[in-house]
């Protein structure tokens, strides 16, 4: 039998030599598969004496062993160079500017969301957020909405089939549940909006079955309606860039607000376009109330002790008032003309906070 360890020297030697994964799969079937060297010189033992087994057998096994080894390791190292070369060879510079006409754009819905959560990040809330999915509880019966009232019907809400139980969750009409939902986690004072989708039955240039919300919620002791008139008139001269907004309020009704009041905001209409801040016309933007007593004991606070305001609006709907957006169905059209028409760039970051007042002195 020629000489082992010669031989191992030999096969490692060229196992380390081998610089492509081909050529190293020839080489293991050339030295260990069933007829390589290693592997014939294996079959002679059959041929020895026992004595013989004993001195060359262990030498055999671990010469196969080694060259197995060697095999895998080189394996593993000329792949990792493959990939490694596959990488400098597909890598892509993003430090290079994209041509213009592939550039993206920010939706106007989502910043129109970071503009309004600036502004009242500003002025101390929070954004809090809930499930989409809602129960009943939450949506209408903890907000004091009877369940005669339309909003609860198939043409308005759109239901999921009962449970076991034969309870129907829904898909929340409004952000609403939210304020719910933060009222039960902890005790108060609470001061917090909540942006996010809603949906309703209904389709239109100004409704479309999907949209978007923004409420917010204050709970302390001793909150009246001139907070609520502060925080309003704040925000709508921070979004429409207005130093001296006109705004009004109009008694109205809703069930979780008592009272309750619709708010105007001066404009004008002039050739087919609304501006905002100017003339003698009035736009609906927004409804607003103190939160109703009820809906404090149904989250086991006593109305006695604590009040609050709360008011909501639609985001999609003071976008189309901010950039003169005709048509609401355009934004979930997907129309890449119409983002580019409408869209923001990645870097317009919202930056309408101004010195923070204490709203609580007015």
């Amino acid at each position: 039998m020629e000489d082992l360890k010669k031989l191992e020297t030999e096969i490692i030697a060229t196992i380390a030599a081998m610089d492509n994964l081909t050529g190293l799969e020839k080489l293991r079937v050339w030295e260990v598969g069933k007829k390589g060297r290693v592997s014939l010189l294996m079959r002679e033992l059959g041929k020895m004496t026992p004595e013989e087994k004993k001195q060359f057998g262990p030498k055999l096994n671990g010469l196969k062993n080694k060259i197995i080894q060697a095999i895998t390791d080189q394996q593993a190292a000329l792949e990792l160079q493959e990939l490694n070369h596959r990488l400098q060879s597909e890598r892509v510079d993003i430090t290079l500017p994209s041509p213009s006409g592939n550039q993206g754009s920010i939706h106007p819905i989502t910043q129109v969301m970071d503009e309004v959560a600036e502004i009242f990040t500003e002025l101390g809330f929070s954004v809090a957020e809930g499930p989409e999915i809602e129960e009943d509880f939450y949506n209408f019966t903890a907000l004091n909405i009877p369940p005669e009232h339309p909003a609860r019907q198939m043409h308005d809400t759109f239901y999921f089939p009962e449970d076991s139980d034969g309870n129907r969750k829904l898909l929340r009409t409004h952000t609403s549940p939210v304020q719910i939902r933060t009222m039960m986690s902890g005790p108060p004072p609470y001061r917090i909006i909540v942006p996010g989708r809603t949906y309703r039955c209904d389709s239109d240039a100004t409704h479309t079955p999907m949209f978007h919300q923004v409420e917010a919620l204050v709970i302390d002791k001793d909150i009246h309606m001139g907070h609520l008139k502060w925080c309003i008139e704040e925000f709508c001269a921070k979004f429409f860039e207005i130093d001296d907004v006109k705004i009004r309020f109009r008694p109205s009704y809703f069930p979780f607000t008592e009272p309750s009041a619709e708010v105007d905001i001066g404009c004008a209409f002039k050739d087919g376009e609304i501006l905002i801040g100017e003339g003698d016309d009035w736009l609906e933007i927004m409804g607003c109330g103190m939160v109703n007593p009820r809906v404090l004991e149904n989250v086991n606070l006593n109305p006695d002790e604590y009040q609050g305001f709360a008011f909501g609006m639609g985001l999609d709907r003071i976008a189309m008032l901010k950039w003169g957006i005709p048509d609401l169905r355009d934004f979930f059209t997907a129309d890449l003309r119409w983002l580019k028409h409408y869209g923001f760039a990645s870097l317009d970051i919202p930056s309408l906070s101004t010195q923070r007042h204490n709203w609580e002195e007015r």
